[in-house]
């Protein structure tokens, strides 16, 4: 692998800021972001991606790549958490299967930004249309991790309401403020995505930068939790990203994707939830312990992803598509 990749990634300010967050509660400092400005940057990051893929969107029209890529986001969301749960279920009870199944079922949306500007850095285009792919890849692996405890727990019957776990899926923040923004991106069109360049454009990149640097603080506080879950889990974290990144870039292969947005659908399949998922989870699924779905997503597999994997992912597709 070349490891001019793997720099280039490394040495983004933005990544550069998420070590130093690690660093920072290493070193036992005391700097912080003060709340709520940690989920400001994520309300920002979600309408602007969100915004600037309706533009695209409707640049680019609905055609059969179009479709056949957004087909393959919902089937990956669908079958990446039935898969998962049963390996899982080699170490673990069924609660925490199906929550870690579900959270490695949808996606991180900061993945998919960074791995965006990544590309960007290197010159390679993707298209607008991929935002469409992450909105719809959010909710489905929730539905299916309670769906398999209610297949497997003849128990849990009429334990949790089932219009309460749409609602979650469907309406959470995060969901409703990307498909939301992705709508009005579509319905302004150029015209909108030029009037709200200055905000939705020109900060951009500042806001990522802030919003890891926050994410090294969090994912560093959380290292900790990693000694409760043993080598299993630590290694699922690392190994299961690998596997989804890789059936993601032989479907995207399959699809006929331009390498840009093969390295974007890869890291969707590869990515873990550690924001909306977390939050139907323990609505849904108490039985379940937070500190191994949030840890595993958030200490492991995100900084996997951002410093290795987006690189690495890269690398298969580029000897692929030769």
């Amino acid at each position: 692998m070349n490891a001019s990749l793997i720099m280039s990634n490394i040495l983004s300010p933005p990544i550069l800021f998420f070590f130093l967050g690690m660093s920072a509660v290493i070193l036992k400092s005391d700097l912080e972001i003060p709340q709520p400005l940690p989920k400001l940057f994520s309300l920002y990051l979600l309408l602007a991606i969100g915004f600037k893929g309706g533009a695209e969107l409707v640049k680019s029209g609905i055609s059969q790549e179009v479709v056949l890529t957004l087909f393959a986001a919902i089937m990956m969301a669908t079958l990446v958490p039935i898969y998962t749960f049963f390996i899982l279920r080699i170490r673990l009870d069924l609660y925490n299967a199906a929550a870690i199944a579900a959270t490695y079922g949808s996606i991180s949306a900061v993945t998919f930004i960074t791995a965006g500007s990544f590309l960007s850095e290197l010159g390679i285009s993707f298209s607008g249309y991929m935002v469409a792919a992450l909105a719809l890849m959010e909710s489905p692996a929730i539905i299916v991790g309670l769906v398999l405890v209610k297949i497997f727990d003849v128990d849990k019957d009429g334990d949790f309401s089932w219009p309460e776990v749409l609602k979650e899926a469907f309406l959470n923040s995060s969901v409703f403020l990307l498909v939301g923004s992705l709508i009005i991106g579509v319905l302004s069109g150029e015209k909108g995505w030029k009037l709200e360049a200055p905000f939705t454009q020109e900060i951009f990149y500042g806001v990522l930068t802030f919003f890891l640097l926050d994410m090294g603080l969090v994912a560093a506080g959380k290292i900790k939790d990693l000694g409760k879950t043993g080598s299993f889990l630590i290694s699922f974290s690392i190994l299961i990203p690998i596997l989804n990144a890789t059936i993601g870039i032989l479907l995207a292969k399959l699809i006929g994707m331009p390498q840009g947005n093969a390295l974007l659908f890869s890291v969707l399949c590869a990515s873990a939830s550690y924001i909306a998922v977390p939050a139907a989870m323990r609505l849904t699924l108490p039985e379940a312990n937070p500190s191994l779905y949030v840890t595993s997503a958030l200490a492991l597999t995100f900084p996997f992803n951002i410093i290795i994997g987006i690189p690495l992912y890269l690398y298969g597709i580029n000897l692929l598509w030769r």
